[in-house]
């Protein structure tokens, strides 16, 4: 039986969506930006290839992953390294040159482009909480409160660090991630209840203080912040101004139709839309592409998802069931931000669209996600395969 390869355990639920939707974010990355770097005089493909090399080291990283034993990912020390190097990252990375009014990106030399520690932070933040909370199952019944405050603190104090640079979109996924992760470590269901309406109810009140106060309380450098909650509701009031980006989100989106203008063929992508290759790429791929197509890319997207959530919740380990159901709601939340903010349900927040838009940083932290689960799963697969042996080989006897 020690002959038995990990890759006979990999499951193709989850790396085959992976794949396709990969190769569709190159595809439409490409489609995108071809226009804008032709007209700046760079070579037409060179974001998409910037796209690819950070897809290549996504490969590389998952095929590392998955090789590495699940005892490794459980290592204290690993975490601590991991965390050392969040906060190393999220400190530098204020000292940088602000992009876009906010500094959240460190350069890479060579022109590769640049990396964003607060994508790597949330998968940091999965890995701790699933270590912490799996660990004290016992203590998590007895004492809640007293199980997970220092853990929460702690992390909460990084998450400072993301809203300073100021990153609130990443911000929002984090905390997000948190009250997820302590709702499914097995804390009493009143307590659910209750932050999870706690939750709903807090999210409310900012969006409604923020649309009735904001204009003079925010400070000029988070300006940006209210701009964006005065117009989502309808863009329209300022379509020439800050309602803009979303107006042209809209109209890409109808210009579509059920079967598309056809790839590349895109009328908002011209100079209407700017920077439509990050958090508007999905607006881009209905208009090319038509809502059959989005539908079923959001299908294929959905059912890794459920794959992954499957996994953890069959999962025998607490540590593996945590980080499963971690990585899966991390999708979840982005997929609901990215659509919900381009159509006009929640306010923009420059999340990116998973796997399809550009971001070297997204793309690679979630392909280690995947990684991990590959992982998980694999190692589940092992253990009841070894358990049907032993079983077998008792009944024989």
């Amino acid at each position: 039986m020690s002959k038995i390869k990990k890759r006979h355990f990999l499951d193709y639920g989850i790396l085959i969506p992976y794949i396709i939707l990969c190769v569709l974010g190159l595809l439409m990355v490409y489609s995108t930006t071809s226009i804008s770097t032709s007209a700046e005089s760079a070579a037409s493909a060179s974001d998409a290839l910037k796209q690819l090399a950070f897809w290549i080291i996504s490969l590389v990283a998952i095929f590392f992953i998955y090789r590495l034993k699940i005892d490794v990912l459980k290592n204290q020390r690993m975490i601590i390294l991991a965390i050392a190097v969040m906060v190393f990252l999220l400190v530098l990375v204020l000292f940088m040159d602000p992009v876009n009014g906010a500094r959240g990106w460190i350069t890479i030399p060579g022109g590769l482009g640049t990396i964003q520690p607060a994508e790597y932070f949330k998968v940091v933040v999965i890995w701790y909480l699933a270590f912490v909370l799996s660990r004290r199952q016992e203590m998590i019944q007895k004492d809640f409160k007293q199980s997970i405050n220092r853990p929460l603190l702690m992390l909460g104090a990084l998450t400072l660090l993301i809203v300073i640079q100021p990153d609130l979109g990443n911000t929002a996924i984090i905390v997000l991630l948190m009250m997820i992760m302590v709702l499914a470590s097995g804390i009493n269901y009143w307590y659910s209840i209750i932050i999870g309406l706690g939750g709903i109810l807090a999210s409310v009140g900012v969006i409604q203080f923020v649309l009735h106060f904001g204009e003079n309380i925010i400070p000029q450098r988070w300006q940006y912040v209210y701009d964006r909650f005065a117009i989502f509701s309808n863009p329209f009031v300022d379509d020439l101004n800050t309602g803009h980006q979303l107006a042209n989100g809209y109209y890409a989106m109808f210009n579509g139709g059920l079967f598309g203008l056809g790839l590349g063929n895109s009328i908002q992508k011209r100079g209407f839309l700017s920077e439509a290759q990050t958090d508007y790429i999905f607006a881009i791929l209905m208009e090319e592409l038509g809502l059959i197509v989005a539908l079923l890319v959001l299908a294929l997207l959905i059912f890794m998802i459920a794959r992954i959530l499957l996994v953890g919740i069959r999962a025998r380990s607490p540590f593996n069931s945590l980080m499963c159901i971690g990585i899966a709601s991390l999708f979840i939340i982005q997929i609901f931000i990215n659509l919900g903010g381009i159509s006009g349900i929640i306010p923009l927040t420059g999340i990116t669209f998973p796997f399809i838009s550009q971001g070297g940083s997204s793309l690679l932290c979630l392909s280690i996600c995947v990684g991990i689960a590959l992982n998980i799963s694999a190692d589940e697969k092992r253990q009841r395969f070894m358990e049907d042996i032993q079983q077998q080989a008792i009944a024989v006897k």
